[in-house]
């Protein structure tokens, strides 16, 4: 031992043999990495699921937030009003807003929230009283063949239906449903005159809002909500305004706002989730560096002597350095790709699952996917920095001194 210390031939050759040879050394902090597989496993265990949960919350933030839907919703605006949803707006509106300039296109959308067979959530979904006439000037991105649009215009008991609602329910042209009224005091008994398709799908149904209107007095010359499309994204805001200024001193004002900007009204109901995601992102990453610094710390305070025998060999402190940082990137990036896998197939069984609803467009994107496996990185990085740092400072003769 001593010859080999007092040697200088050893130190120059075989760290040129690891690291000449790439292949040799990954396996070589692999198997250190996983030496003791339990407590490895472990520690791979505990980051999946970290980052699992963190893809989940990086995926809403993403809907909530980041997506800006299609190009023609960048283009549209609700208005409703002022100061609730379950108030209607006259129908007479809808001329005057017309005449506003930016406007492309008005249609009345109102909610009908009927019955589809019983009350079961997996029988739940979105139905919509509209002007067939104009509802494509409007939603140029939902997709119905010519034939079916017309078919649907003539017939006053006619709906169109997402297709992901008609595979669901095995719904086909033709078909008749039912929806049993529960806001307004009347069965609607539509015949399916087209099957429509939307990216995302926006599991709806859209019948004409006159067969309401003729049956229920009070709902007569109303409307929910109107959809507007605009010249341009840029006249969004404009137009909001002019709405708004419009009708400020009229018996029913309104409240003008982007798409985007009214479904997001929908999830701020639930409280500052903003705040709540950002709070379990925050939680996680903490918690993961938690895992992986104590998990290092323990694996490395084991292997004092071996770091002694590696300087013996020509390791330089950079290199043990390397070697030792290296095995908790390994190990926190194998958690974070086992993590970011299962986030996206959790993400992608919930929305193509038949009771999933939302009108936002939940998806794992390549971006996430990817944000998330640099997060475990890092936090390999980062729980291991202090602990290999100490043990590439270990002297030779200390640390085969050491029982431990």
């Amino acid at each position: 031992m001593l010859e080999a210390l007092g040697s200088t031939r050893p130190l120059l050759t075989v760290p040129v043999f690891f690291w000449s040879t790439p292949m040799t050394l990954s396996r070589f902090v692999t198997k250190n990495a996983f030496r003791n597989k339990r407590r490895s496993i472990l520690t791979v265990l505990s980051i999946a699921f970290s980052l699992l949960l963190l893809t989940l919350m990086m995926t809403i933030w993403h809907a909530f937030y980041l997506d800006q839907g299609s190009a023609e919703s960048a283009q549209r605006l609700v208005v409703r009003h002022r100061v609730s949803l379950t108030f209607a707006l006259p129908g007479y509106y809808r001329e005057k807003i017309r005449a506003i300039p930016g406007v492309v296109s008005v249609v009345p959308v109102s909610w009908f929230g009927g019955v589809y067979k019983d009350q079961k959530p997996e029988n739940f979904f979105a139905q919509f009283g509209t002007d067939p006439d104009e509802f494509f000037k409007t939603f140029r991105d939902i997709s119905l063949s010519e034939d079916e649009i017309k078919a649907w215009q003539r017939d006053r008991q006619g709906v169109i239906v997402d297709d992901f609602l008609a595979n669901k329910y095995g719904w086909k042209l033709g078909d008749r449903i039912v929806l049993q009224g529960t806001i307004y005091p009347v069965n609607l008994e539509l015949n399916i005159r087209g099957i429509f398709h939307s990216n995302p799908d926006n599991k709806s149904v859209y019948f004409n809002a006159k067969y309401v209107e003729e049956a229920v007095s009070f709902f007569k010359g109303q409307a929910g909500t109107f959809s507007i499309l605009a010249a341009s994204p840029s006249d969004v805001s404009t137009i909001a305004s002019t709405i708004d200024d419009m009708f400020r001193n009229s018996p029913q004002p309104t409240k003008s706002e982007s798409e985007k900007a009214f479904g997001l009204e929908f999830v701020a109901m639930m409280g500052n989730v903003k705040a709540f995601i950002l709070s379990i992102c925050s939680a996680v990453v903490f918690a993961t560096l938690l895992v992986s610094a104590n998990t290092m710390a323990m694996s490395i305070r084991e292997r004092t002597r071996e770091v002694a025998v590696l300087k013996t060999l020509g390791f330089t402190r950079r290199g043990v350095l390397g070697l030792f940082v290296s095995e908790a990137v390994a190990l926190s990036l194998a958690g974070g790709l086992i993590g970011a896998t299962l986030g996206w197939l959790a993400v992608y069984g919930l929305t193509h699952s038949k009771q999933f609803i939302s009108f936002f467009p939940m998806k794992v994107t390549p971006e996430i996917w990817l944000l998330a496996l640099v997060t475990s990185g890092i936090v390999g990085l980062l729980s291991s920095a202090l602990p290999s740092y100490h043990a590439s400072q270990v002297n030779i003769v200390d640390g085969l001194r050491h029982i431990g």
